[in-house]
């Protein structure tokens, strides 16, 4: 193990000082690299931490040891079944493409999707240029070291941040030494094969190479999966320099089965209509350097480039059908989205003491342009008997556009220690937001257009800690979101488009203002409990919905600025400590999502709508899609020396539909679920473990996304029907009880 020299060690021991003397032995700004809890990245370029007593908001950390513990397919399933506050809803029907929602705000895949969440890899952030969106699909779970969730409107992660910052630190060769593999399969024809591999190459480099190949039929027709990823990294290290180099490479096919409307959930595994087909590649490059220059100067830097290619196809019912005879009764819609970004982050921390008390300020910036080809065309087809389709017609042009972007932000976070109990901590970022539009056709100059977005955002946050392993704090703090280009192309009510294949005209949309107010508490109750609670309330100034223009597709609309909206709830933990023999972890979140300006919207299908289809969302009216309550409890016994069971339950409250914004539909709420999972490993010689899980125990049938519709295919057996079309509310079916089983085998890595 390499020697630090003694001016640096008195740097990592202030920064990591609950961290084992082994990591203390590192390049002290390298240590975000082991998966330690007891310090935070508050940052979005990782640094040197801060210790958890300083940090004024409920954050909670996870290792790769738990990531490991639990065979999901995604990190998406792992937030909502292993951390607080998290709910996914799985409207495309592929476990790869869940909506994730945090405090009623969202990380999608689907274009279209009000975004509120930024996550980051190794101090890149990952939300795709044209959308915000995020793929769950692209970030590969076994090279994940840690995941830390700041919540709030942290000014310091940039736009986007209204409601929480997730941030993701991969693993590198120096921490993770040896070979771990592991494979395992089972229901829904389930294969999946992970493989990871560290250590010193030679001198002070080392290298990580983590792959995964998944493979899966689906449990409804129609809802395949095909995983292939790939991330590798080498670094150089020396007790004052730390260089890292990563590629994250990605090629994923996934289809999707969308909702199925409530005369249909009798048969939950057919399809709606099919096929529904994404494509996304992937290709990730990172240069982080960092340089201690003394006892309380560091300075970091990345350069990174990113680019995804996502092709999809799907089919949608012909709309016009309902209103006179057509002559083909489907759409076939193909997009696609090629996205080139390229950016720099630099930060610089100081951690000289003012006026004799310690103090870490932080001061970056980040500069990040994107350039994405947009191309959507639609083809005429007719629906076969078990409702999918067969071309008529060749696919014609509709849009082509050319989106580039410029974002760039100015931050300085300052966490001072008034005493060794209080802890300050003052942030601010200037954000902005260049966005240019052009048709790339010739044929649409309308959708041409710049616009241009900047703010600044503040923060601030107390903290006292006046005894170990007991925090009250406060914090409140601001937060922006630019509209993205897909919601500017897509932002007249006269000329509505179809997402996300067909863009129009581009009208002005205003930038959406967070206001974040939080208080909360940690504290040990005993030396094998610990407790948490937090409120919270985050109010949205011009907030952004899609609304709907057509009664039977349900994604043809625009966006719109509505006014304000709001977030406020309780967090409460409680959890024993690692090294008991029987640990248990209990979470509960309460989310009071609504809407706080009134305006009206079109939603036919509603069965409070007017004679002209509208409906009137008031103040107080429940924003769709969020449960009010979640509770998660997890229990782990060691049991035989050599085996550890586990069982989790989730249980989620009632949610509106999409298209109930005013919660009068006589359908009512998505009724809440509640589901049991069991898992248990058994450590064998050698270095291997046999490991399974069963999720969904009790085999129950529930729904974790709901929205308002027209269903075509009212005639017998399900068949097509223009003429009868009724308005339903539609519901995404979940999974029914699956089980699994793997081996995992690890050499070269202390446990």
């Amino acid at each position: 193990m390499r020697r630090v020299k003694p001016a640096l060690a008195g740097l990592a021991a202030w920064t990591l000082a609950a961290v084992s003397a082994e990591a203390l032995a590192q390049n002290p700004a390298a240590q975000l690299e082991a998966p330690a809890v007891d310090v935070i990245g508050t940052t979005p370029l990782p640094g040197v931490g801060t210790p958890v007593s300083q940090v004024p908001a409920n954050v909670q950390t996870v290792t790769d040891r738990r990531l490991e513990a639990l065979p999901t397919p995604a990190l998406s399933d792992f937030l909502e079944r292993e951390m607080g506050g998290f709910v996914s809803a799985t409207s495309q029907g592929n476990p790869f493409q869940s909506d994730v929602s945090f405090r009623g705000f969202s990380a999608s895949p689907l274009l279209g999707t009000p975004q509120g969440l930024s996550v980051y890899i190794d101090g890149v952030r990952v939300n795709e240029s044209f959308g915000d969106v995020v793929n769950w699909d692209l970030l590969p779970k076994n090279a994940i070291s840690s995941v830390t969730v700041i919540p709030g409107s942290n000014p310091v992660f940039g736009l986007n941040t209204l409601g929480g910052a997730i941030a993701i630190t991969t693993k590198s060769g120096l921490i993770y030494p040896g070979l771990a593999a592991q494979a395992y399969g089972g229901s829904f024809g389930r294969r999946a094969f992970e493989l990871e591999t560290g250590g010193g190459a030679r001198g002070n480099t080392d290298y990580f190479v983590a792959a995964t190949g998944f493979r899966e039929t689906g449990w409804r027709e129609h809802s395949s999966s095909e995983i292939g990823q790939l991330f590798a990294k080498v670094g150089r290290e020396n007790d004052r320099d730390d260089l890292d180099f990563s590629v994250l490479a990605a090629d994923n096919k996934l289809a999707g089965t969308q909702a199925l409307p409530l005369s249909m959930l009798g048969s939950p595994r057919q399809s709606y209509t099919w096929p529904d087909q994404t494509d996304n590649q992937a290709l990730g490059l990172n240069l982080r350097a960092s340089r201690a220059i003394d006892n309380a100067n560091l300075v970091f830097a990345n350069l990174y480039y990113r680019n995804t290619k996502t092709r999809v196809f799907n089919s949608n019912v012909n709309d016009s059908c309902a209103a006179a005879p057509c002559a083909f009764t489907a759409v076939n819609n193909l997009t696609r989205i090629d996205q080139d970004r390229i950016g720099a982050t630099a930060q610089y921390t100081n951690l000289a003491r003012v006026a004799g008390r310690k103090n870490q300020l932080t001061i970056g910036g980040n500069f990040d342009t994107a350039r994405t080809q947009f191309t959507g065309e639609s083809q005429s087809a007719d629906f076969t008997s078990d409702r999918g389709t067969a071309a008529s017609g060749a696919f014609a042009l509709d849009t082509a556009v050319s989106a580039s972007q410029q974002l760039y932000s100015a931050y300085v976070q300052d966490v001072l220690s008034v005493t060794e109990a209080w802890h300050v901590t003052l942030a601010a970022s200037a954000t902005g937001a260049r966005v240019r539009i052009e048709d790339s056709t010739g044929s649409q100059p309308e959708l041409n257009g710049e616009h241009s977005f900047f703010r600044v955002n503040p923060g601030a946050g107390l903290a006292y800690s006046p005894r170990a392993e007991e925090t009250w704090y406060a914090n409140y703090s601001e937060g922006m979101r630019a509209p993205t280009p897909v919601e500017l192309t897509c932002a007249d009510p006269a000329a509505p488009c179809r997402l996300p294949n067909i863009f129009l005209a581009d009208p002005a949309l205003k930038k959406v203002v967070s206001r974040t107010l939080e208080f909360g508490l940690r504290r040990a109750l005993s030396t094998r409990l610990r407790a948490s609670a937090a409120v919270f309330r985050t109010d949205l100034q011009n907030d952004i919905q899609f609304i709907s223009t057509s009664g039977t597709a349900i994604n043809t609309g625009f966006f719109q600025n509505v006014g304000n909206t709001r977030r406020q709830g309780v967090e409460l933990a409680l959890e024993s400590t690692p090294a008991t023999a029987v640990r248990v972890a209990a979470r509960y979140a309460y989310v009071d999502a609504t809407f706080e300006s009134p305006f009206t919207a079109f939603s036919p299908n509603n069965s409070s709508a007017d004679a002209a289809g509208d409906i009137r969302i008031q103040a107080g009216d429940r924003i769709p899609g969020i449960p009010r309550h979640n509770f998660k409890l997890r229990i782990e016994l060691e049991a035989f020396e050599r085996a550890t069971l586990g069982a989790s339950l989730v249980a989620f409250s009632s949610q509106y539909a999409r298209g109930d914004e005013n919660n009068r539909d006589r359908n009512g709420p998505v009724p809440g679920y509640g589901l049991v999972h069991l898992d248990g490993r058994w450590r064998l010689t050698g270095g291997w473990d046999l490991f399974g899980t069963v999720s969904n125990l009790f085999d129950r049938r529930y729904a974790s996304f709901g929205v308002l519709g027209a269903n075509f295919f009212t005639g017998p057996g399900s068949s097509y029907d223009a003429a009868n079309v009724q308005p339903e509310q539609f519901r995404t079916p979940g999974a029914p009880r699956a089980v699994w089983v793997g081996l995992r085998y690890e050499t070269g890595r202390g446990k």
